[in-house]
């Protein structure tokens, strides 16, 4: 993997203090925003970090998911639960794109309430599986080059900002596509929440090849100001996702082995579906200045 030095992706080159090290990364926090960032990071990210392993990975606790594209079930019971929280915004469906689609899940869940959907995948194996789910192209542009040529009454970013290299630049895209009256809803983690600083480097979102930026809610407001955005709404409900008792398990080794050692007793109980919000990831809505 060739790495980069980048700096902070609100302010540029201003300075950073060390929030700590782990080779070859280091999260750093920018001393005049207070943006949390990790650098040198991957530079071609698509190739070197979004591949088949990425989806499908032995080491899902330090990068990407255990098999993601099994877990569709579950996945879309997390975002039915969403959607719930973000009707009442629409009187009626209409357009939404899915940046980041990943298998098409949420516009699976968008299709079945009406919605007309488009989604954005530009990691090849995954989007293959959201188009033979939905019956229809999903594009594989690069985020910061593609072209809809139509506009949208919502656009989602659903744990993407996060991994992008230019959050500010794929906000102001995403505001580009906004019909009249069109929002913006996006989820990320807060580093700011109190499972991210009761838990520190041992956090289960420091995975530094994938997450680049690391968001608190006055960041985030920061980052979509800069964008001409506003915050219209912030809340950590709905935030959580349904997952089997494993990804518990295989997380907790975040904490050490005696976690994972604490826990996997439980599993001669099954592996039953459970909803778990630590309540240290935000949904946020967004409007045009």
């Amino acid at each position: 993997m060739n790495l980069c030095e980048v700096s902070c992706a609100l302010c540029g080159d201003a300075p950073s203090s060390v929030r700590f090290h782990e080779e070859p990364f280091t999260v750093r926090t920018c001393d005049s925003c207070g943006l949390d960032y990790v650098s040198p990071r991957a530079l071609d990210l698509i190739e070197s970090v979004y591949d088949a392993t990425y989806w499908r990975s032995d080491a899902a606790r330090r990068k990407g998911y255990s098999d993601y594209a099994g877990d569709l079930a579950l996945q879309r019971k997390t975002f039915a639960r969403r959607l719930r929280g973000i009707e009442p915004l629409f009187p009626r469906p209409g357009r939404v794109l899915d940046v980041g689609c990943a298998g098409g899940a949420f516009l699976l869940v968008m299709l079945e309430s009406g919605w007309t959907v488009r989604g954005l995948e530009p990691s090849e194996p995954m989007r293959a599986i959201a188009e033979e789910r939905l019956g229809a192209p999903v594009d594989g542009s690069d985020l910061m080059l593609f072209e809809p040529g139509e506009t949208f009454d919502l656009v989602t970013l659903w744990d993407v900002l996060e991994h992008l290299p230019d959050p500010v630049g794929a906000l102001r895209r995403a505001r580009s596509w906004l019909a009249p009256g069109g929002r913006i809803v996006l989820e990320t983690q807060n580093v700011a929440s109190l499972a991210a600083r009761a838990l520190g480097r041992r956090w289960h979102h420091y995975k530094h090849e994938e997450h680049l930026v690391h968001f608190s809610p006055t960041t985030l407001s920061r980052a979509l100001a800069a964008a001409g955005l506003r915050v219209t709404s912030r809340t950590t409900r709905a935030a959580g996702k349904y997952v089997r008792l494993d990804f518990l398990v295989e997380r907790s080794g975040r904490l050490g082995p005696w976690a994972t050692r604490a826990l996997a007793p439980l599993l001669a109980l099954g592996n039953p579906v459970v909803y778990i919000n630590p309540l240290d990831e935000m949904i946020v809505v967004a409007e045009p200045l």
